[in-house]
């Protein structure tokens, strides 16, 4: 593991980074023992706060965890898929809202990536996923949920469909498609939307899912999908209207 003292980059952060892709090529594997505090200071020619802020960076990307006592240390922590989520959700929102993807493109990624789980999910969801779904069809159904109330439970309802297709690095990947695109499409179409017609929708994809049925799960996402983009044209047609009658002297 080598740093680069001439990099401009934060010392800390090239220290993380030396042990991240160690861990990641398998040269420190899953429970070894780092070398302690001073080893590295030594190793990487820094002081011991350095390489403390190094490992702060790493336990919060839960790449490692510290333990007491006298056999305590740092050491590789297992990561698991359920531990990335949130990291992945962060980065998907964050590269939606940074770098102007027009509405239409983050929801034919979205609606793709989940109709890709269609067939796995059409034969593998089990019980639990179907009442997940059917509560959530039962709560959007509800007269006095709000609007944030109703976008969570439409995030529950995607996530219980793309988990029926239990495979956990399709779930992952799926982690930001659901729980990052879908909240930021929420946010634009929500003032237009039919609960009625959503739950409409949902019924017939849950239905399809019950049924074993792959391609009229499928079908009941397209059908979403056009749904979703034809709310988003009225909102941002009624947004240009607005906008050229404020501009009008």
């Amino acid at each position: 593991m080598r740093i680069d003292p001439t990099n401009p980059a934060d010392l800390s952060a090239q220290i993380a980074s030396a042990i991240r892709d160690a861990i990641v090529a398998g040269t420190l594997i899953v429970d070894e023992r780092l070398p302690s505090e001073a080893e590295l200071a030594d190793h990487f020619e820094v002081s011991r706060p350095t390489v403390r802020e190094a490992l702060k960076r790493l336990a919060a990307q839960s790449l490692i965890r510290t333990q007491r006592g006298a056999t305590g240390g740092a050491f590789v922590n297992r990561l698991s898929f359920q531990e990335a989520y949130p990291q992945q959700i962060t980065t998907s929102t964050l590269l939606l809202s940074m770098n102007a993807v027009s509405f239409e493109t983050a929801c034919e990624a979205r609606y793709a990536l989940e109709r890709a789980c269609a067939p796995l999910s059409a034969q593998r969801r089990n019980a639990d996923h179907l009442a997940t779904m059917r509560a959530e069809i039962h709560r959007q159904s509800q007269p006095g949920l709000t609007d944030e109330a109703f976008c969570a439970s439409d995030v529950a309802f995607h996530r219980a469909l793309v988990d029926g297709a239990g495979n956990p690095v399709l779930s992952y990947q799926l982690a930001g498609a659901v729980e990052a695109m879908q909240p930021l499409m929420n946010m634009i179409t929500f003032t237009a939307r039919d609960r009625a017609r959503i739950v409409v929708l949902h019924t017939d994809i849950a239905d399809a899912l019950e049924s074993q049925d792959s391609d009229a799960t499928a079908a009941g996402l397209t059908a979403l999908e056009a749904e979703t983009q034809t709310l988003a044209q009225s909102v941002f047609a009624a947004r240009r209207a607005a906008a050229a009658t404020a501009a009008t002297p």
